[in-house]
């Protein structure tokens, strides 16, 4: 696999029409503002215009959407028989619906005025209309890997065509159970195809897949830029260390330090998502929830809210919040430390873009120390320890934006004459500083409620987590079982049915948005299943299952009654 040279460094200034795109995609460009390529973009669109397969290392926020999907218009163009085609030439993989989405409409802006057609498909979209659309032609697919399975078993989705592959987010597709049908998948498709895949991180089975797939690959590592010396870097990282039972008022007192602009907060589950909207609503915060059991149409509202700057808080999951591009995001909280680094490593590339500055702030318990060593490792960035601001510090911050907002209204000169009157009129009784003072109180007392005078402990030695017995040594190679009070649920499909553990990781994962390294053992019989989750997430696991199909079918699930499992049962 070669190591291309790369552009970034390059002085001079690259537009669109030097990599060679068709005007048709160059003057869609321009009409959405693009004025000239991120570095990703320069470095890859040229390999991928040539047919090269290409491994790319980016981060979210780095533009390797139109890296990929401006040489898949133009390769389409640029074909004889593009328009005469009934099957695709180019199939995107994502790892969430809402990526998908956001895919397939960032591809169909950018190739307006090709007349390509573009299908996204995924889990909880009617298969019909999706059906309808695979009979009457489409030129790009962009899928999540279960429901591409599922056509591709029906026969509706056919790959014979195919002239690119695009695995997007690979890592996230991997940790989400993906893995055998991404592989699958891959298998149907022509060997003379060009394969491209990009991820935020290289663990060894994203490196498993290159090896592989892809065949002298131009690989290209786009990170964040690093800052300049004496400069700060673009995401400020710091945490937190507070017991369980103070964590909402330790988040509502860093939300009043920070004062973030907009700011997504990270939960392990729905249940913790909806509870901790409601408690911070509650507190006075502007706060809506995201999670897997929202439908589409729910989720967008929440977005345009966001958007509209009628909410500046997003309390979500990790998949449901997986693709989202929020441009007024200046804050990332992790209600809990993520159990693993790469999740860490996706929620904090979501700030920081565009060289404006962003904050990554992690809640932890003391349990969790040992994690967030784990994390500064694989990342090679310190995350700062600091103490939750206290009933003082806040009182501080907001006096300060007070005296912030009348110094600005002085700046401004804003219609201030209309005032005077009342100035005057008390001046004759009072003295003017302390009609001054009286003034600045109002303000600052109409700037919101007091600070809670909550007490919230100081634990300044973090207690080291001490690790289960046969802990490291999970299921599917090495990943972590639920965590205590896990409970078993009842699945009503089994071998009969051709069910494999992964088409249960990836239907739980997809569709109820529970990481796959929080499923715990998976036992499969003849005819039904047996998957352990954690208890908290159970109900919304249940609930999700029965609006889902594995391998075409409807999935029937409830609470295990302990059952005598039939024999011949598999377990993983």
């Amino acid at each position: 696999m070669s190591q291309e040279p790369s552009a970034a460094t390059s002085e001079e200034t690259v537009t669109f029409a030097d990599l060679g795109l068709r005007p048709e995609l160059t003057k869609a460009l321009s009409a959405l503002g693009y004025e000239e390529p991120t570095p990703i973009q320069r470095e890859a669109i040229g390999p991928l215009l040539t047919g090269r397969d290409l491994l790319g290392q980016a981060a979210t926020g780095t533009g390797k959407t139109a890296a990929f999907a401006l040489p898949l218009l133009q390769q389409w163009a640029d074909s004889a028989d593009g328009r005469t085609r009934v099957d695709p030439t180019a199939l995107v993989l994502v790892p969430t619906r809402e990526l998908a989405v956001q895919v397939s409409e960032a591809v169909h802006r950018y190739g307006r005025d090709l007349g390509v057609r573009v299908l996204p498909i995924y889990g909880g979209q009617p298969i019909g209309r999706q059906l309808q659309t695979l009979r009457r032609g489409v030129d790009i697919v962009v899928a999540t890997p279960g429901r591409a399975l599922d056509h591709i078993g029906r026969g509706t989705l056919q790959l014979a065509e195919l002239r690119t592959v695009v695995l997007d987010e690979a890592d996230e597709m991997l940790d989400m159970g993906f893995a055998e049908d991404i592989e699958a998948i891959l298998q149907e498709t022509p060997d003379t195809r060009q394969t491209v895949l990009f991820s935020a991180t290289m663990p060894s089975r994203v490196e498993g897949l290159v090896k592989r797939y892809l065949r002298d690959a131009a690989r290209i590592q786009m990170g964040r830029a690093a800052p300049a010396p004496g400069e700060s870097p673009k995401v400020r990282q710091s945490a937190y260390v507070v017991a369980r039972a103070h964590k909402p008022a330790a988040l509502g007192r860093v939300l009043d330090v920070e004062a973030p602009t907009a700011a997504i907060v990270f939960c392990r589950t729905r249940e913790e998502v909806d509870q901790l909207t409601e408690t911070m609503n509650g507190r006075g915060y502007r706060a809506e929830a995201l999670h897997g059991g929202m439908s589409q149409e729910q989720r967008d509202r929440v977005m345009g809210r966001l958007r509209a700057g009628t909410a500046d808080l997003l309390v979500a999951t990790d998949v449901a919040a997986r693709g989202l591009d929020i441009e007024q995001l200046t804050h990332v909280i992790n209600y809990d430390v993520p159990s693993a680094p790469e999740a860490y490593v996706h929620r904090i590339g979501r700030v920081g873009r565009a060289g404006r500055e962003g904050v990554a702030v992690t809640l932890a318990e003391p349990r969790e120390h040992r994690m967030l060593k784990a994390i500064e490792r694989v990342t090679r960035q310190r995350i700062t320890m600091e103490k939750i601001p206290s009933v003082a510090d806040l009182h501080a911050r907001r006096l300060e934006m007070t005296r912030a907002a009348v110094h600005e209204s002085l700046l401004e000169e804003d219609d201030l004459d209309r005032f005077r009157v009342v100035v005057e009129s008390l001046a004759d009784e009072y003295d003017i500083v302390e009609v001054a003072l009286a003034a600045v109180k109002v303000a600052h007392e109409a700037m919101g409620n007091a600070p809670d005078d909550e007490v919230i402990p100081d634990i300044a030695e973090p207690v080291e987590r001490r690790e289960r017995p046969g802990q490291a040594d999970g299921r599917r190679g090495g990943s972590r079982g639920p965590a205590a009070g896990a409970v078993k649920l009842f699945i009503g499909l089994g071998r009969r049915n051709g069910v494999r553990p992964q088409d249960l990781v990836g239907a739980i994962a997809g569709e109820a948005g529970l990481p796959g390294r929080d499923i715990g053992a998976i036992e499969i019989a003849d005819r039904f299943s047996l998957v352990e989750v954690p208890a908290d997430a159970a109900d919304d696991v249940i609930q999700a299952l029965r609006n889902a199909t594995i391998k075409g079918k409807r999935v029937s699930a409830r609470r295990d009654r302990d059952r005598d499992a039939a024999p011949r049962r598999q377990r993983w």
